[in-house]
């Protein structure tokens, strides 16, 4: 008996060691656990503390989930008793998060009580709140309420959970350590509504706070702040795998829904031993994986809330190989997943929706492609790399594309193409238009009021003309096709100009083709252009009036192309410094302007974006107001829809700007190639490119580390009004120029370096640099005539009102 009984229990222990290394079976668990009534407790005066944030549970009941692998995974808090009241407390470490806190919720730190709370958790400290509460001795168990809460949120938690089962079941797979799990709390705030507090150990930012709102019935998420908890500051992200390679082969069926066999080559880390972590598409749905060619399980689950938190649409795909992989070991994964990603947008125009995400990755490696796509045989195929193979059979067309070079993202497009291609020393351009234009840019019928046609049925109204209601005239169609040739060699110029610049692009070839909307993008070798950059034609050099869209039309397509270097060579890390590369790109679009335009091209752009700047939102905030620069992204919650646009390009193309006039050209240039060296395949942060700027500057500069710079235009808000007063008196031999500069709409605080122009005739300006100040400011300079003048920041040096 005591034999049998042995080996029963060892059946159990491998049975439950069997099924905990199932994803799938995790998470029924985790989905099924439910609340459980008999853990559930009136507490008083408990603290819960998650990094930053702090959750003190004054009075109220806490109910905790059953058991999954030993502990509870959620809890709710509910104050419905007398006295009943939680508090949170979260103070931003850095003062350019305070004043986003305090935009958002009128204070600098979130102090906010709440009378319910629903807690999401893997994270050791909250696991293991229970059994502290049942060592305490001092909360007291109530089951009976714990049944009506069950009763009352089970339903609300089961919904909710279906956001964080996969992140949950990521962790239950690879514990970690103290303070190294996942926690969202989903707080009903007594003044503040429904809001969220997130510590995620995984993500890049493990601190966020914010609020899903709504807007004509679609859900946003509003983030109130996001930043590195106190743990993790001065750590590097873990590499949960490095990705080295990709082989991926795609079949797209007659209803273009997609197939996909995509092999990746990794390298195991510590973190990647038990899971295998990707993000993919959430149009795209994996069904089956392999480890060295040994069946993996695959795990996903939709994830709405983090989708929204995360602003990405992606879901996190789960590999779980039935042995743990050895770190550093290379392994080669091989998953097949379907969905339809090839959107039509009307008239035979196709697009692909998810163009970064739709094959499996994990962040934004370098790594190499070898990509084979089958398709029906009336299409065409652009893509990254040079083709290798292309060739049709029946009524499939094979064409195999291998890039020379790493790249972070891949992408391709499909559709009835117009194609050219043009080349020069090494360089080669393909650029293809679709033969019609999308649904949103066929042009109207209109009713004419200028022409009356006869018709014989009428009977003519007496002293009346025969005629009948006015004709429909149908305009022309638009044709994205006729000037494909230009377009063709305006985008090979701006990659020989930027080649001679900034070194060669990751890719020699460069695919071109129209996306629709208004966007544009640059991945490595493929730029998607808005099908309203094909319409209308280039502006040529030597145009006396320039047209503004004609201007931004073609510094868009420049723009892109400019991506090739500032964003697929040098990267930035995360979305606090992706400004960095959308400026860069977009100031070297204008360099490029500037040298076939001259510099007009500058004029038109930056006084373009410093108009947007002050363009007020539905609520009268102005966009430039809504936040700072490295704020990125998250400026598209704001009640500014212009926000993102204005600030992140716009402001970002001054700021580059400014570096410049401080620089001085040759040594602007210089910094550019050094940037584009130093941090080649590599990310650029915002103060790597504040020191990299530094040492470029002349010698015995004022604000010679350029902190003052990058405090005032990187890091906060804000735009002074500068206004210049002056006369000129004395005598021949001893004249005198003062003049005064007046700051307006600044911080108290602020000073900045203002040029001054003082001119004489026809001797050379001389330039005095004035440094503002919450008062008026003079300053005086010997001229030798009477009729000296002097001109505020002729330059466009300095971003003012």
């Amino acid at each position: 008996m005591r034999l049998s009984h042995f080996v029963l229990l060892l059946a159990l222990a491998s049975s439950l060691a069997a099924q905990t290394r199932s994803a799938a079976a995790l998470g029924k668990l985790v989905v099924e656990s439910g609340l459980d009534p008999n853990e559930c407790y009136r507490v008083r005066d408990l603290e819960l503390p998650i990094e930053e944030a702090q959750f003190y549970f004054t009075e109220g009941y806490l109910i905790f989930g059953k058991p999954v692998l030993g502990a509870p995974l959620f809890a709710v808090f509910s104050a419905d008793v007398e006295g009943g009241d939680a508090e949170v407390l979260l103070m931003p470490p850095d003062r350019s998060e305070r004043r986003t806190m305090a935009a958002s919720v009128g204070s600098p730190t979130l102090n906010e009580h709440f009378s319910a709370g629903i807690f999401f958790f893997t994270d050791r400290q909250a696991r293991n709140l229970l059994d502290k509460i049942r060592a305490g001795g001092t909360a007291r168990k109530v089951p009976d309420i714990g049944a009506l809460m069950a009763d009352k949120f089970n339903e609300t938690v089961r919904g909710l959970m279906a956001s964080f089962e996969s992140r949950i079941v990521l962790d239950l797979l690879t514990e970690g350590a103290d303070g190294e799990g996942f926690f969202e709390a989903v707080l009903q705030g007594r003044k503040l509504g429904t809001f969220d507090v997130v510590h995620d150990a995984r993500s890049y930012e493990q601190v966020i706070a914010g609020q899903v709102t709504m807007k004509k019935d679609v859900p946003y998420w509003t983030t109130w702040t996001s930043f590195t908890g106190g743990n993790h500051r001065g750590g590097t992200p873990p590499v949960e795998q490095e990705i080295i390679s990709y082989k991926i082969d795609v079949t797209l069926d007659p209803s273009l829904s997609m197939r996909c066999v995509t092999r990746i080559h990794i390298k195991a880390t510590a973190d990647s031993r038990s899971v295998i972590a990707f993000d993919l598409s959430g149009q795209m749905k994996a069904v089956e994986a392999r480890i060295d060619g040994v069946a993996a399980e695959v795990y996903e689950r939709e994830s709405a809330r983090t989708g929204l938190v995360n602003n990405s649409g992606n879901e996190l795909l789960l590999v779980i190989p039935q042995t743990p992989l050895v770190p550093g070991r290379e392994y080669d994964i091989e998953i097949v997943h379907e969905g339809k990603v090839v959107v039509e947008a009307g008239h035979d125009v196709y697009y692909v929706s998810s163009r970064g995400t739709w094959y499996p990755g994990r962040g934004l490696q370098f790594s190499r492609y070898d990509v084979t796509w089958h398709y029906p045989k009336e299409l065409n195929l652009v893509a990254a790399g040079k083709a290798v193979e292309d060739r049709i059979e029946g009524e499939v067309r094979t064409t195999r594309r291998v890039p020379d070079g790493p790249v972070r993202s891949l992408g391709f497009n499909l559709g009835h193409y117009v194609m050219r291609n043009v080349e020069a020393d090494g360089l080669s351009v393909e650029v293809v238009a679709n033969q019609q234009v999308e649904d949103a840019l066929q042009p109207r019928p209109v009713v004419s009021a200028d022409i009356l046609i006869p018709d014989p049925r009428r009977r003519r109204p007496a002293g009346g003309p025969e005629s009948m209601p006015n004709p429909v005239v149908f305009p022309p169609r638009p044709n994205s096709t006729a000037r494909i040739d230009p377009i063709a060699n305006a985008i090979l110029q701006a990659a020989a100009f930027y080649r001679q610049r900034f070194g060669d692009p990751p890719l020699k070839h460069i695919a071109a083709s129209p996306l629709p909307g208004r966007f544009g993008q640059g991945f490595a070798g493929m730029l998607y252009l808005p099908t309203a950059t094909y319409l209308g034609p280039l502006v040529e050099p030597g145009t006396k009036e320039i047209s503004e869209p004609a201007f931004f039309r073609d510094m868009l397509r420049a723009h892109e192309v400019a991506h090739q270097w500032w964003g697929n060579i040098v990267t930035s890390g995360s979305y606090h410094h992706e400004w960095v590369m959308e400026a860069l790109a977009n100031y070297s679009a204008l360099l490029f302007m500037e040298n076939r335009l001259g510099p007009r091209a500058v004029e038109i752009a930056l006084e373009n974006y410093r108009r947007q700047l002050f363009a007020k939102g539905v609520d009268g905030t102005e966009a430039e107001s809504e936040g700072p620069v490295v704020q990125g992204g998250r400026l598209g919650s704001s009640n500014n829809a212009n926000a993102p646009n204005a600030v992140v390009y716009g402001k970002g193309t001054w700021i580059i700007h400014m570096l410049r006039r401080r620089l001085g050209d040759e040594r602007f240039l210089k910094m550019l190639a050094e940037l584009r060296k130093r941090y080649e395949w590599k990310p650029v942060e915002t103060d790597d490119l504040r020191r990299l700027c530094a040492e470029f500057m002349p010698a015995g500069s004022p604000d010679a580390k350029l902190t003052e710079f990058f405090d005032q235009w990187v890091y906060s808000t804000g735009v002074p009004g500068l206004k210049l007063t002056y006369s000129v008196k004395g005598k021949p031999g001893a004249y005198k120029l003062t003049g005064t500069i007046t700051q307006t709409d600044a911080p108290d605080d602020l000073s900045i370096p203002v040029p001054v122009e003082i001119q004489t005739g026809k001797a050379k300006p001389v330039v005095k640099i004035v440094h503002t100040a919450s008062e008026p400011v003079q300053f005086t300079v010997d001229v030798p005539t009477a009729s000296a003048r002097a001109t505020l920041d002729p330059g466009w040096a300095v971003l003012r009102r």
